[in-house]
């Protein structure tokens, strides 16, 4: 005998989605004037700046591609439905923001090596239109960055070009007043090194929900111990608990008792204890033993 209980969250608000696909077209705009006057310049910090606007389109075009797969209901064959494409969303996002990152680091060595004579003051110009952008889609994706990590790629795209265009600004700056052009090759590895190191450490916690590991701030053994310690509960076994997406925690076990009836009781109290909000749970009068293998 098994219960499944269900809650379901609307993370993402169809007028976040909307706002992000206005953010790709300005970003794409943007990339494209940061390209030619990059080029015009000689500045290798704007053509950075412009590729990592290009990386930024596309991640705020697969996030809202992710948002709206996510909100498909389940079908017979995706039975748990198809939150988790936020999740594979975000990872394909986290990718594009290390490779960025890791571009971004060996054109600003380059630069750094064997700078080049650049012209600041259009740069100071086309970052400081860069940024007044940024800045606008950073607010955008910061709603509900805390609680998505698709929307969280997409913030820290978004907040790292804030970063970039204001160091480009600087850099052009610099150059203008005092004529120190390798500053343009140091701003490129600054932003990188931002770039890399957010990607690195955000990796550790996608990997977990697709790898259908135990969420960080749940601790499987207490989940165990949880269950046992109610009334009528002689043994459980074959405990798992995984992320469906986010904010959907998944648990499956088998609990032996002769109360057949415990079953909204325990997924009550999981869901208290640990925001479990999907029991499958499975009564025995006798153990099973090692009827499972998982």
């Amino acid at each position: 005998m098994s219960e499944h209980c269900h809650h379901h969250h609307g993370e993402v608000t169809e007028k976040s989605v909307k706002l992000l696909i206005l953010s790709f077209a300005i970003n794409m705009f943007l990339s494209i004037a940061e390209i030619v006057g990059g080029i015009v310049s000689g500045s290798v910090a704007l053509i950075g700046d412009a590729l990592h606007n290009t990386s930024d389109a596309l991640s705020i075009l697969i996030a809202v591609i992710a948002f709206k797969i996510g909100n498909k209901k389940a079908s017979t064959k995706y039975t748990y439905g198809f939150k988790r494409a936020e999740i594979i969303g975000g990872f394909v996002n986290l990718i594009l923001l290390f490779i960025s990152g890791v571009y971004l680091l060996i054109e600003g060595v380059g630069r750094l090596v064997h700078p080049e004579q650049i012209e600041g003051m259009l740069i100071v110009w086309i970052s400081v239109l860069a940024l007044i952008v940024d800045v606008f889609t950073a607010k955008i994706s910061h709603h509900g960055a805390h609680h998505n990590t698709n929307m969280k790629m997409v913030f820290i795209h978004n907040l790292a070009d804030v970063f970039g265009s204001i160091g480009v600004i600087v850099s052009g700056l610099c150059i203008v007043w005092f004529d120190i052009y390798s500053i343009d090759g140091i701003v490129a590895m600054l932003i990188a090194f931002y770039m890399i190191f957010q990607s690195v450490v955000t990796f550790p916690k996608v990997v977990n929900i697709l790898m259908n590991a135990a969420p960080d701030n749940i601790d499987v053994e207490q989940v165990r111990k949880c269950i046992l310690e109610m009334e009528g509960i002689k043994d459980v076994h074959h405990v798992h608990v995984w992320s469906i997406s986010e904010h959907n925690i998944a648990m499956e076990c088998h609990v032996e008792s002769d109360n057949v009836d415990i079953i909204p009781i325990i997924s009550h109290k999981l869901q208290g204890e640990f925001g479990i909000n999907h029991c499958n749970i499975q009564v025995e009068t006798e153990s099973c033993g090692k009827c499972c293998d998982l």
